[in-house]
């Protein structure tokens, strides 16, 4: 049997389980895909036991993915420019760290928003952590032509500029609404909007009607930022798909099968997050 898990703390709350034990059962691999709680402190011994204890690799989630990205060998020029992982993958029994957000992020724009362009366009995104290092990274080798990195506290943004040159623009929380105008994507990485946190309070009237309105949280499935958007006549695509698309290349380094983003798929997590779900 080929094991995989994610790890986290906390972790319980994780949907990769349905994720990836819905393409075991697909392709009909012998495998298993658990969750494992793993503190901080821990971290470094069950990355080093991953070949003993029979894992073929891991997820990594919050607050891991900076501290694992140290402990492994980063597989790619973009893992290593980004600094962090978010899958674990054993090769000749060393752990090999690799980041799948970007591609989940604009796989999932992809198949949501088919004609959305970013080569040569602007967006905006909102929030300077983890997620948005990926997405912003991800953006730019898209082509964009600027992105707008709007955050609370204007340094993190700065060091987005930094990282990735001139053509991110630090922009402060409160100047946001004046980025819209001309913008083609507006992105939302922060939690705002996430069950249990407060939502996310912006004013769209300047966004063009022609403009992609994502958020990466997906509990719940469509945030406030997403409804007012729509509401607008605005292309919105949520969070979900990210999570899904994201999960891809892991369950492919693990059990030697590429699998597919489907409806079907998309519907048993989104029924598993809210059981009220209807398409």
């Amino acid at each position: 049997m080929i094991k995989a898990c994610v790890i986290g703390w906390p972790i319980s709350h994780s949907r990769s389980p349905l994720i990836h034990g819905y393409w075991l059962k697909q392709h009909g691999i012998d495998g298993s895909y658990t969750r494992q709680p793993v503190e901080p402190a821990n971290l470094t011994s069950f990355l080093g036991s991953l070949a003993a204890e029979g894992y073929a690799g891991c997820n990594v989630t919050i607050p891991h993915k900076e501290n694992a990205f140290r402990l492994v060998t980063p597989a790619d020029d973009t893992t290593a420019r980004l600094g962090a992982v978010n899958t674990v993958f054993l090769r000749n029994g060393k752990a090999h760290g690799t980041n799948t957000d970007g591609e989940g992020f604009i796989n999932s724009l992809l198949q949501s928003a088919p004609g959305v362009s970013l080569a040569n366009r602007r967006a905006v995104v909102l929030g300077a952590g983890g997620a948005s290092l990926a997405i912003v990274n991800a953006l730019l080798e898209r082509g964009a032509s600027e992105v707008a990195v709007a955050n609370r506290t204007i340094e993190k943004a700065d060091l987005l500029r930094t990282r990735f040159g001139p053509r991110v623009v630090p922009v402060a929380w409160e100047k946001v609404a004046d980025q819209l105008s001309d913008c083609s994507l507006l992105v939302n990485t922060t939690s705002l909007g996430m069950k249990g946190q407060p939502d996310l309070d912006l004013d769209l009237s300047r966004l063009a009607s022609d403009a992609v309105v994502t958020d990466i949280v997906y509990v719940p499935l469509r945030t406030k930022l997403l409804r007012d958007a729509a509401l607008r006549g605005n292309t919105v695509v949520e969070g979900l798909g990210m999570l899904l698309h994201q999960a891809v290349r892991g369950f492919s380094l693990w059990f030697g099968v590429t699998p597919r983003v489907t409806p079907e798929l998309h519907d048993l997590v989104a029924r598993d997050i809210d059981p009220g779900y209807r398409q």
